[in-house]
């Protein structure tokens, strides 16, 4: 009875959201020969018309990777979005997925997760996969994330070089959350320590927005980190562009993320920490058709609960340099990526890496320090657990100082 009365507010709902232009991409499922049968919904927190960020790089993993399978994203794709971190609009927007006969259901923001959690249990016989989460079920709901301290760590080699060449060792740091959560402390601190790689003397100063998108703020943010503290770089984890903009506007420069922002300031953009998203979605989707309808079989299929990719997968990456980088940047960036694709060394161990103007890399035995002074890993040790840098990484780097 509750799951009929779910399904007939999912209907009313899906035609409000459609008349008021909120709902997704199609209007009806268009499974047939020429397309892979399956039905997508997708629970977004930004618009997907959004042209740069987080969402933007989510909407287009979930067309490209649908794409791959054979899928059509204009008839097999659904959208709830501009959904905020609320429980209750979480669950009213999986209902309306289901409502349209969504097979799986991606929540794509973090504060989804108690929602997603429930909505698993209250519709068995549908999937759900969130993004950047921890909780699962051993059937039908996982969770899915990277090792986007990877890619952070790159991009703080092109800071680092840059900062370098300026002469200005001062580079911010605009983030969404610091310590509260380790997603935003490991993706600060692995930036820190490529910048430091490249830059011993370089200072990261990280202003918490205490929010993952807030437009007006990012800017504002950034443009404190410069005017304030002389950062000549300015590097972030939100979803817009802002920081980029304002670092152009200021003449200073710039690492985006979550997708390529050269176009959005061209004279200040450096590089990005990405997600190659497609790479996820088409596996999980995949997943879900071997399913053959069967949701409580996913998990299984995805071979766990939990999802983690890194560069090695091709889940992250930077974007590619534009021409504001420090001259061998390129050659020093490719050189740490190939020892990490290759399990030759990690960003998290007890072994430093020395970045030279010339783009070589050495390496040396050398304690993993937070900015308290405590030892995380001894000299020579190695990487701190996966479970750590998901789930207890909350502390900083030394040579971080929030402000």
């Amino acid at each position: 009875m509750k799951k009929f009365l779910a399904l007939v507010m999912a209907m009313a709902m899906t035609l409000s959201l459609v008349a008021c232009g909120n709902a997704g991409s199609g209007s009806a499922s268009g499974s047939g020969a020429e397309t892979a049968e399956l039905t997508v919904g997708a629970i977004y927190i930004n618009s997907k018309n959004d042209t740069a960020g987080y969402t933007f790089a989510h909407h287009n993993g979930i067309v490209n990777g649908m794409k791959k399978l054979g899928l059509d994203p204009d008839k097999q794709l659904f959208i709830v979005d501009e959904v905020p971190e609320d429980k209750q609009q979480v669950l009213a927007a999986v209902d309306t997925l289901v409502g349209q006969g969504a097979d799986i259901i991606f929540g794509i923001s973090f504060g989804y997760i108690d929602a997603m959690e429930e909505a698993a249990g209250l519709y068995p016989e549908v999937i759900f996969s969130h993004g950047t989460g921890y909780k699962s079920n051993e059937t039908n709901f996982n969770n899915y994330f990277g090792r986007a301290y990877q890619a952070r760590y790159l991009a703080g080699i092109a800071a680092g070089l840059k900062s370098l060449e300026t002469g200005n060792n001062n580079v911010g740091y605009v983030a969404a959350y610091t310590t509260a959560y380790a997603e935003t402390a490991s993706g600060i601190n692995g930036f820190a320590l490529g910048v430091q790689a490249a830059n011993p003397d370089a200072k990261v100063y990280v202003k918490n927005l205490g929010n993952w998108a807030d437009e007006v703020n990012e800017k504002a943010y950034a443009e404190e980190l410069i005017n304030t503290f002389g950062c000549g770089v300015i590097s972030q984890h939100c979803d817009s562009a802002q920081p980029q903009i304002a670092a152009e506007n200021a003449g200073v420069f710039g690492c985006g993320y979550n997708s390529d922002m050269t176009g959005d300031a061209p004279k200040a953009h450096l590089t990005a920490a990405i997600w190659n998203w497609d790479v996820y979605y088409a596996t999980a989707m995949q997943a879900a058709m071997d399913c053959a309808g069967d949701a409580s079989k996913f998990v299984e299929t995805m071979g766990g609960p939990a999802y983690y990719g890194g560069l090695k997968e091709g889940f992250v990456d930077v974007s590619p340099l534009s021409a504001n980088c420090a001259a061998n940047t390129d050659k020093a960036i490719e050189a740490v990526k190939a020892m990490m694709v290759n399990g030759e060394w990690d960003v998290f161990t007890g072994v430093k890496l020395s970045i030279a103007a010339d783009g070589t890399v050495t390496s040396a035995d050398a304690a993993l320090v937070d900015n308290a002074g405590n030892e995380i890993v001894a000299a020579g040790g190695p990487s701190v657990e996966d479970g750590v840098i998901t789930g207890s990484m909350n502390y900083l780097v030394a040579g971080v100082e929030e402000v």
